[in-house]
């Protein structure tokens, strides 16, 4: 015969044991993805994440390379932190972008046609289009320097700043595109 006190028992126990479960998952998801650039390493991509060389070894693991010194442009790797975890600094960075990119300012890109379909190809091989997005000192849907946005990560400056860029840079998207396909970056 079951009695209530061990009924109540058994579900205080799978209580905790879906707990853990959910916490798990949590930790799980808290991964960061970072596209590799030209001049990228193993040893200056733990650099960005840990602030030392420490992730290489287990950067190569994670991502089943099986020669630390051969990365490819445009690779996607998956960071984790020492211990499974995503490294704080890049989680508080992710939190400040989070921040910044929903702050309420209006801009109105004058991109259209070709240069419109460069601008969001890059964006999707950048970012995947996400503002929140950061890789080290990389920052939103277009990966650009945390510097060249001076502290506002919202969207309309991300944008109102990438279109600067290019047209100082490249002179167009388009021709930023082919930039990107050459060598990985732009």
């Amino acid at each position: 015969m079951i009695s209530k006190k061990n009924i109540v028992k058994t579900v205080a126990t799978l209580g905790t044991v879906a707990l853990g479960v959910t916490a798990a998952t949590t930790v799980a998801n808290a991964d960061a993805t970072y596209t590799v650039k030209s001049g990228d390493t193993l040893s200056s991509i733990s650099q960005k994440f840990a602030n030392n060389n420490s992730l290489v070894n287990k950067i190569a693991q994670d991502n089943n390379i099986t020669d630390i010194n051969k990365i490819t442009v445009g690779q996607r790797l998956v960071i984790k932190g020492a211990d499974g975890q995503q490294d704080q600094t890049a989680q508080n960075n992710t939190a400040s972008s989070a921040q910044a990119a929903n702050t309420n300012t209006s801009y109105s890109s004058s991109v259209s046609g070709s240069d419109a379909a460069a601008k969001a190809w890059i964006a999707a091989h950048e970012s995947g289009g996400n503002y929140n997005a950061t890789n080290g000192q990389y920052v939103g849907k277009y990966q650009l320097s945390a510097s060249y946005l001076n502290g506002d990560y919202s969207a309309a400056n991300q944008e109102r700043v990438a279109d600067q860029y290019v047209a100082s840079r490249y002179g167009s998207w388009t021709n930023a595109q082919q930039f990107w396909i050459a060598n990985g970056w732009y």
